[in-house]
This record gives structure tokens, sequence and C-alpha cells, in this order.
């Protein structure tokens, strides 16, 4: 687990080349096929020696809730177990771990009326009325969700207007953990300059590599609009502006370098609640020793290859 450009997927070809272990990816972005520089995706060569589960089996047009991401690891996790192999899960989309290791509250279907009647309000008053409108019902979520989340303010909102319950108590009332012993391994630069650095010099190495092309790709196909939940993906989002002529393109990079920060930020925020995870400090590259002598003490049964 980890921020973005914290080092997981270098620590995860890693673990791989030693340990008994298959990837499963934990990233809402690496589902999708053809968006391959702005997620920061492995190599096809690398994919290919070391396979990682839940990469590029969609396309962007189609959606992938938390609800598809638990099934699936589930399944995976079973199937991997069954070969007697560990499943190792990388990524940095909180709410993924969170719904694997925590459940699915039992939720309303969306409601058309319902979801009409937010849109126009967002329309007429703004999302900033609808956060606060959620501040009143369900503090809690809407702490946790960002002012200008439409999406999740909208879904938050519409639970509420469906059951009478907030988000957060349906939630609280689950309890669907995993059965298995979960080792939490949490990665990040302890220096948080070091991570904004890395975050900048990384985005502006992808739009040298052709990450406006491949947004251009994505930009021409008639199925593909603001609304998909590939195309708001933190960097997408903000290229898509450049080509639409909504900013030019140095404030498109600086957007897209300030969006990811953000994102960061708000990872950062969950991991430090994991009581239970242990945090390794990537600012001078990956922590092999440390990282190794961890394992052997919690996993001895792992017969590590150091």
């Amino acid at each position: 687990m980890g921020p973005t450009a914290a080092g997981k997927t270098d620590l995860a070809i890693k673990l791989a080349q030693d340990y008994p272990v298959e990837i499963i990816s934990v990233d809402s972005a690496l589902v999708y096929r053809g968006m391959d520089i702005g997620t920061a995706k492995p190599e096809p060569a690398v994919l290919e020696q070391y396979p990682h589960h839940l990469v590029n089996i969609l396309e962007p047009t189609e959606s992938y809730s938390v609800g598809d991401f638990r099934r699936d690891a589930l399944g995976l996790m079973a199937d991997i177990t069954k070969r007697k192999k560990i499943p190792l899960l990388v990524g940095g989309t909180m709410l993924y771990f969170k719904a694997l290791q925590q459940g699915l509250a039992d939720l309303p279907e969306a409601d058309k009326i319902v979801r009409a009647e937010l849109d126009a309000l967002a329309s007429d008053k703004g999302l900033s009325y609808l956060h606060a409108r959620l501040s009143e019902v369900d503090p809690i979520s809407a702490k946790r969700i960002h002012p200008n989340d439409p999406q999740r303010i909208q879904r938050a909102l519409e639970v509420y207007e469906i059951t009478g319950k907030s988000l957060t108590e349906l939630t609280n009332m689950t309890d669907n953990t995993i059965p298995y012993r979960v080792t939490k391994m949490i990665l990040s630069p302890f220096d948080r300059a070091v991570l904004h650095q890395r975050i900048a010099e990384r985005y502006k190495v992808m739009v040298a590599s052709g990450f406006i092309d491949e947004v251009q790709n994505l930009f021409t196909n008639p199925d593909c609009h603001t609304e998909l939940p590939a195309i708001r993906a933190v960097g997408y989002r903000q290229v898509w502006q450049y080509l639409a002529g909504e900013v030019d393109l140095p404030t498109s990079i600086d957007k897209a370098i300030i969006a990811t920060r953000q994102m960061a930020k708000r990872q950062l925020t969950w991991l430090r609640a994991q009581n239970d995870g242990t945090w390794f400090d990537t600012g001078l590259g990956l922590p092999m020793d440390q990282v190794n002598n961890f394992l052997s003490d919690k996993l001895p049964e792992l017969n590590i290859n150091t």
C-alpha cells in the first residue's frame, strides 16, 4: 500500500522474484486497456514476466465498481491460495483496500428520480450546496469525500434519501471481513518534499513519453466522455480539458501535478489510520533489507530467498 509514486510496483516485482506470490492490482485505473502512460502501468514485457491480475481487463468506456473489485479479488485470492501461493495485493486505491478488508454495506440500487433531483440541485445551487447538505446528514462521509467529487457526494446523498440512513451508518452495520491473515506494508518517502518532487518529475516524463497522444485517442473516441470513471482519473481529466480547449498545456500540466499531490495527501491520510500497517521509507529507493527482515519475522513459513 502507499501513495502514488511511492515505489509500490517496483517492490512488487522484487518480491515476485523471490517469494511464492502472485500480484493482484489494487488500482482503479490500471483495469483499463489503452490507459498505460498516465497510469504508470508496468511495461508489457514486465506484465508478461510478472503477471498482474486485474490489469487491462476493461475498455475505458466501461465501469468497474468497488463491489466488482472485491468480488474479483476474493475469487483470485481463493484461486491463488489453492495453488499454494500467496496473494500480493499492490496499489493505491484505498477504497478498494477498505472494501476488501471490511466488506461492503448492503446499499440500495441507484434511483434515477433521486439522482435527477440531485443533479438539478447541483446545477441550480452548486456542488458546494450538496456537500454542505451531506455534512448535515452524514458528517463523517462529508469529511471523507472531497467537496469537488460530484459522483461520491451524489451517491452518499442518494443513499440517505432512499433509506433514511447515512452511508456511514449503513457501512458500520456491515461485517464481511476476509478469511485471511493480512500483512500490511506501507511504502512512502517519509519526506513529503521528496514525494512531491517525484510526482512532478513522473508526470513530466509521462507527457514527454506520449501521454497527450494517449488521451487524444480517448478524446476522439465518440463513446468516451467526461462522466466516465476512466476519464475522471487524475491526469486524464486535466489533459482532456486541454484537448477541449479549456486550458493551455502548461496549465493542464500544473493542474494535473497539483491534483496528483492532493490525491497523495488523501491516500496518506487514510494510510495513517492503518494501525496494523508497517511503514517503509522509500525516499532513497527500495529498502529491501528492511522488507526482507520484516517478512522473515512476520511470515517465516515463506522460506524467503534473500
